[in-house]
């Protein structure tokens, strides 16, 4: 097992507007589809990597208490950071030093009111 985490679903009351939403901040492909009468918008991964999803489904509600998801920046938080509130999402902690041997992080709340967070090592 490389990761402890295998996946994820990030809860939205408007699917496409948090998937526009984190293909403008990650610049990563997001590909929506119905699974079984539930929406989802799934990250787009390779084998090996942590897999993900954006899902509309009764019970899941976006939310800025919980869990507190962490995207790896590489090494370029500043540059993931800028694109979130052109993408209507909402700066909470600029980039802010954990301590000096495990890197960096920023927190941000995604259109659906989700606090999430960024990871840098720089």
């Amino acid at each position: 097992m490389s990761n402890i985490i295998t996946w994820f679903e990030i809860p939205a009351t408007d699917v496409a507007r948090a998937a526009k939403f984190y293909e403008a901040v990650l610049q990563r492909k997001v590909i929506q589809q119905d699974m079984g009468g539930v929406l989802h918008a799934f990250f787009d991964h390779t084998n090996g990597e942590v897999g993900g999803a954006i899902v509309k489904e009764e019970g899941m509600l976006p939310s800025k208490e919980g869990v507190l998801v962490y995207f790896d920046c590489n090494n370029d938080l500043e540059t993931f950071l800028a694109r979130v509130e052109p993408a209507g999402g909402q700066i909470e902690k600029h980039k802010t030093l954990i301590a000096p041997e495990v890197g960096w992080l920023a927190t941000f709340k995604d259109t659906e009111g989700n606090r999430m967070a960024f990871y840098s090592n720089v």
